[in-house]
């Protein structure tokens, strides 16, 4: 594919300019109906294969992570996610843009991921009504692994 047909998928399909690769497994925790959809089928038109859920008994290459205020403890479900990829693997926390129901504060992604072990290395608008912050092992950060 040229470059310039990579900007255009990139523009077309929100999940293009995420990372996401095909024939990657990505996991996805924290589902309802609120979540972006277009960004779920980018995700799956991009790797080629459907989005496993929390059910899934194998180690997956991401996790999307849809995470909302009154979701519990936002470290808890980071800590949780962390143990369904490889070390290295990126986990996308996908929170309410702010002024949206379910609004997680910068202040709290940060401090649950620091708490976590995780660093942020990246933030996008993930759709009309979602953030995404890439979240990874401060060594995967560090080394520039996946």
């Amino acid at each position: 594919m040229s470059a310039t047909a990579d900007h255009a998928e990139e523009r077309i399909n929100p999940a293009a300019r995420l990372g996401f690769e095909p024939g990657q497994v990505v996991q996805e925790i924290g589902y309802d109906d609120d979540v972006e959809q277009e960004l779920r089928e980018g995700i799956e038109a991009v790797t080629g294969q459907e989005l496993v859920d929390e059910d899934y008994d194998d180690v997956a290459d991401v996790v999307v992570l849809w995470f909302r205020d009154d979701d519990g403890d936002l470290t808890d479900a980071l800590v949780d996610a962390i143990g369904l990829v490889d070390e290295g693997a990126p986990v996308w926390l996908m929170t309410p843009k702010t002024g949206r129901e379910g609004y997680v504060e910068a202040s709290d992604i940060n401090e649950a991921a620091q708490t976590a072990g995780l660093a942020q290395t990246k933030s996008v608008n993930a759709g009309k009504d979602w953030s995404g912050s890439r979240l990874v092992t401060p060594k995967a950060a560090r080394t520039g692994k996946r």
